[in-house]
């Protein structure tokens, strides 16, 4: 009796079970269809391969086990920092277009009509419209701030990996923060930026546990001295955009 084999059409190995063995693609694979591509994106964010929200809960509840275990080896066990951070950012564009909130809308206000003011105001403006574009500069100053305090650690590559998760978690509270802008109350537009500080300072806590105190005392300066980079050079991009449109 002769046996049907049946083989991967990705990399042509012999099936032995629903999936290949050798690169994991499903052993059943047709033409693509809607139904197909639907499943195939919530599968990249919440299934067991990619599990988004287990990422999502640990990263409030226990932001050090998160951040050791990630570095520690069990890649696979969480969503990818940088995959997590891109996919924040997207939910953070997407709800402040559907929102329609203008965090600068009341600056203009301020001006007192010199030229120089005016272009201060237009990159402070051009800086929070797009945001999301300066995003990274953030995670790079929050790595830089937690390499600078906490020199001996981790590598830079480490708190890199750490920042992004870091400023995705900041990411969901300035997305939040667009609903209080919207319903509640416009004129405060940093309670992101205090809510972040608090949980920077825990999640530091959380992930370095020895000396507590010393650590929060140190994450409160790190937090200070990467908000201050990254708004020197996002500002200072800003303005160099704003100087060259003008000319």
């Amino acid at each position: 009796m002769i046996e049907n084999k049946t083989y991967c059409k990705n990399c042509n190995s012999e099936l032995t079970d629903v999936y290949c063995q050798r690169c994991g693609q499903r052993a059943s694979v047709g033409r693509i269809t809607f139904s197909e591509t639907l499943a195939d994106f919530f599968a990249t964010v919440i299934s067991v391969d990619a599990p988004f929200f287990v990422t999502l809960k640990l990263l409030f509840k226990n932001p050090g086990q998160l951040f050791r275990s990630y570095l520690n080896g069990r890649r696979k066990a969480f969503y990818k920092p940088v995959a997590f951070f891109i996919l924040i950012t997207i939910a953070y564009i997407l709800t402040r277009s559907f929102l329609n909130v203008d965090p600068m809308a009341k600056v203009s206000s301020y001006q007192n009509g010199e030229v120089d003011t005016a272009k201060m105001v237009l990159a402070g403006k051009f800086m929070v419209q797009n945001i999301n574009n300066f995003l990274f500069i953030f995670v790079f100053s929050m790595a830089i701030a937690l390499k600078t305090f906490f020199y001996r650690k981790h590598l830079l590559a480490e708190y890199l990996a750490i920042s992004f998760y870091l400023v995705g978690a900041y990411t969901i509270f300035a997305t939040l923060n667009l609903f209080f802008w919207k319903f509640i109350n416009d004129d405060i537009r940093y309670l992101a930026m205090l809510f972040m500080m608090a949980y920077f300072i825990f999640a530091a806590v959380s992930f370095f546990q020895k000396r507590k105190l010393l650590v929060a005392f140190k994450a409160l300066f790190s937090y200070i001295a990467a908000t201050i980079l990254y708004i020197i050079f996002a500002f200072s991009l800003s303005f160099i955009i704003v100087l060259l449109k003008a000319n």
